[in-house]
């Protein structure tokens, strides 16, 4: 018999005991984040909470990123345009905004935070972008200590790895980042006819042409970036970009030709060609922010020193030239040619800018900025090893911008506007050092303004109003008049005399994020007067000043010009529903209508539609689950329609070690190896085609693993210089052009 205490100690334990069996052993909470954030004047889609992150690109990324479209060839739009700039945490990469596809289709996602969205530039921004900017911010990951992040992946397309580590000691933090890509294209093959109609005469011709081609290429990306509060309202921040790669690629082509009038050949040859490139981009800056007693006042002081050499050099061989009596002369011009070109872009920029808010609603927002550009280019021409200066350009081009803004902010319960009026001085003065061309100077002066207005419907929904004007100013590639007729059937040149483009836009928007189900709608319309298009004429080669032996054949002349007028509507839809804990399905897509005229005997319009949806799900012990489909109507232009895409790809990710590592295999297309893409071009006097058929096939495998542990990242300047206002080369021009690309 046990006694009261004894008894008593028994009776706890066994309740003890019964309680300890009772209780849980763990408790796993699964809770899917939001991926999408709407504010007044930007869209943010947070890529680190996407699985998909984990093996894919960062262009592959973009199709289910709102108000943004990929195509099959990886071209890009914003707001349906694809003029539009890049920048990386909040500071501008020209060579992204130059060359967009080429260098975030080799960038892994996993180094990707969020993607903003900024689709109403306000006055701090440089008045250049109809579709707005794309906003990279990268990570920043991780009190003292550090992590680190590496990450490898391998497909049949090539293969690459990055490296990111932040460490932080006291009141300096810093971080760094590299990546290395190889890309390699299995043969690709094309084609393209040319059928004169209207006008036929003895000197017309109708063009068959088809070849193949390979390519294979490298790139690396590194950057620093550091920051160090001296206290707690002055913090210096700073940053070092470095880019560069090249490419090589080797082709083959067989050209014939007949005439419309008999059908009977009139000449024919071989052409075969291999070429290289080597691109590079250097930036760095440094920001010092002053903050102040009272709440969000703010001034900067920014400088920036940005470099972008380019290199290439290619070689055209003709063979086996066959010619009817009368066209000899036509096919003599074909010589064998190397052309040795080099372009640099360096520039200066100085920026203050100063932020204040006044009685608790109103906010005051003004600065100054200063641009001194120098561009130079320099294409030598050789023929049979000699070297032709009648066709070579040495070419110098500055362009230094001043500009002003001043801003107002207004926060009033559920209400929020912004107002803004930014004014621009540009000189541009070009030099020609060699080759043909005349010295020219010009000045513009542009006032730009913006509003916006939005209302807080409820907690989880909101809605939106805007106006802007953006301008274009023609970049080198636009401008270099360096006539360049290495196939004498097809002549291009650019166009020193180019203006400025203007264009309007208006836009509505409605938002309602949910934890269940997110949508975002938005209406645009836009129209522009004067937008820089690619013009293609059909002409006698006599016609075309400065091209050596002309013949009096019709050829296709390309250029550029201020003739486009276009309006256009386009409604962009984002919808992500959050089916069960474990299951999301999303839908991002775009309607556009477009009408385009030069003015003249040049017109087109019509409708155009991107649509892109897909499936995650997760499975238990840590697997998750990936499918997702796009597919894409031609899209309109000036002078005709390109071609329509269609892609799926499918994912399946394991994690361990609490996410630290990740294992992930995709396969892309993987149903059909080579896909076919299709466009046309017409005008008066011809109709063309053209076709391509690649290699969209991909199976690919992902593997990263993080160490160490960080909760700080690198802080940086809440304002700082932006250089968003030169229209890249090659992009198109779209300026107010719903849905259209040149």
């Amino acid at each position: 018999m046990l006694t009261a205490s004894a008894q008593t100690k028994a009776d706890s334990l066994r309740a003890d005991s019964i309680f300890k069996s009772l209780e849980l052993q763990g408790v796993e909470v699964v809770k899917q984040k939001s991926l999408v954030k709407s504010d007044i004047d930007k869209i943010t889609y947070n890529i680190e909470d996407d699985p998909d992150s984990k093996s894919n690109t960062v262009i592959e990324m973009l199709r289910k990123v709102p108000m943004v479209t990929v195509d099959g060839e990886d071209n890009i739009q914003v707001n349906g345009s694809s003029s539009f700039k890049v920048y990386v945490n909040n500071k501008p990469n020209q060579m992204m905004t130059n060359n967009p596809k080429e260098v975030l289709k080799s960038m892994p996602a996993n180094s990707i935070k969020r993607i903003e969205v900024i689709t109403n530039p306000g006055p701090k921004y440089d008045a250049e972008g109809v579709g707005g900017i794309l906003n990279i911010i990268t990570h920043g990951k991780g009190v003292e200590g550090y992590t680190a992040t590496f990450s490898g992946n391998v497909s049949n397309r090539g293969a690459g790895g990055s490296t990111y580590a932040t460490v932080k000691s006291g009141k300096l933090t810093m971080s760094g980042r590299y990546n290395y890509s190889y890309n390699t294209s299995p043969r690709s093959y094309s084609g393209s006819s040319r059928k004169t109609i209207g006008n036929i005469s003895e000197s017309s011709s109708d063009l068959e042409s088809e070849g193949s081609s390979k390519y294979h290429g490298h790139s690396q990306y590194g950057t620093i970036e550091a920051s160090y509060e001296i206290d707690t309202l002055r913090l210096i921040s700073a940053s070092f970009d470095l880019y560069g790669g090249g490419s090589k690629s080797d082709g083959e082509n067989h050209t014939f030709a007949t005439s419309p009038l008999t059908h009977n050949r009139l000449y024919s040859y071989n052409t075969a060609r291999n070429s290289k490139n080597n691109y590079g981009y250097i930036d760095g800056g440094i920001d010092y922010q002053r903050t102040f007693s009272v709440e969000e006042r703010l001034l900067t002081l920014s400088y920036k020193l940005s470099s972008e050499p380019d290199k290439s050099d290619s070689y055209t061989d003709y063979l086996d030239m066959q010619a009817a009596d009368g066209w000899e002369n036509f096919l003599q011009r074909l010589k064998n040619q190397r052309n040795d070109g080099s372009e640099n872009t360096t520039e200066h920029t100085f920026q203050i800018d100063y932020t204040t808010p006044f009685a608790k609603i109103h906010t005051l927002e003004t600065g100054l900025k200063y641009i001194l550009r120098n561009n130079t280019s320099e294409d030598d021409r050789y023929e049979e090893g000699v070297f032709d200066s009648d066709h070579s350009s040495h070419y110098k081009h500055r362009n230094d911008i001043f500009a002003a803004y001043l801003g107002y902010g207004l926060k009033l319960n559920k209400l929020s506007g912004r107002l803004g009026l930014r004014y621009e001085h540009t000189l541009q003065d070009v030099e020609y050092k060699l080759g043909r061309g005349d010295d020219f100077r010009k000045h513009f002066n542009d006032f730009v303004p913006s509003a916006s207005i939005g209302y807080k419907l409820t907690q989880m929904s909101n809605l939106r109003l805007g106006y802007d004007m953006r301008i274009y100013r023609p970049g080198i590639w636009y401008l270099n008049p360096y006539l360049d007729d290495s196939t004498p059937t097809n002549i291009y040149q650019g166009n020193s005399h180019l203006d400025s483009e203007k264009s309007h836009s208006f836009n509505l928007s409605y938002s309602n994020f949910t934890p269940k189900f997110n949508i975002n709608l938005a209406l645009r319309y836009g129209f522009t007067n004067n937008s820089i298009e690619n013009v293609v004429r059909m002409m006698p080669d006599t016609q075309i000043s400065g091209l050596k032996n002309p013949t009096g054949k019709d050829v296709l002349y390309t250029t550029y010009e201020n003739i486009g007028r276009s309006q256009g509507v386009n409604l962009n839809t984002y919808v992500n529903w959050n089916a069960t804990k474990n299951t999301r399905v999303y839908f991002n897509g775009r309607l556009s209508y477009t009408n385009m005229d030069d003015g003249g005997d040049l017109s087109n319009h019509g409708w155009s539609l991107f649509t892109y949806g897909g499936a995650q799900q997760t499975l238990p012990k840590s697997w998750r689950l990936s499918f997702n489909l796009y597919a894409m109507t031609p899209n309109i232009n000036l002078q005709g329609r390109g071609s329509s895409y269609s892609s799926y790809s499918m994912s399946i990710q394991k994690s361990w070690l609490k996410n630290r590592l990740n294992l992930t295999l995709s396969a892309t297309n993987f149903l059909k190896k080579y896909m076919r893409y299709n466009s046309t071009t017409e005008d008066t006097f011809f109709h063309a085609n053209s076709w391509s058929k690649s290699v969209q096939q991909r199976f690919s495998l992902s593997i990263s693993y993080r160490i160490g542990e960080l909760k700080a990242s690198v802080k940086k300047a809440e304002r700082t210089i932006s250089n968003d206002d030169v229209k890249g080369g090659g992009g198109g021009s779209d300026s107010g052009n719903e849905g259209s690309s040149n």
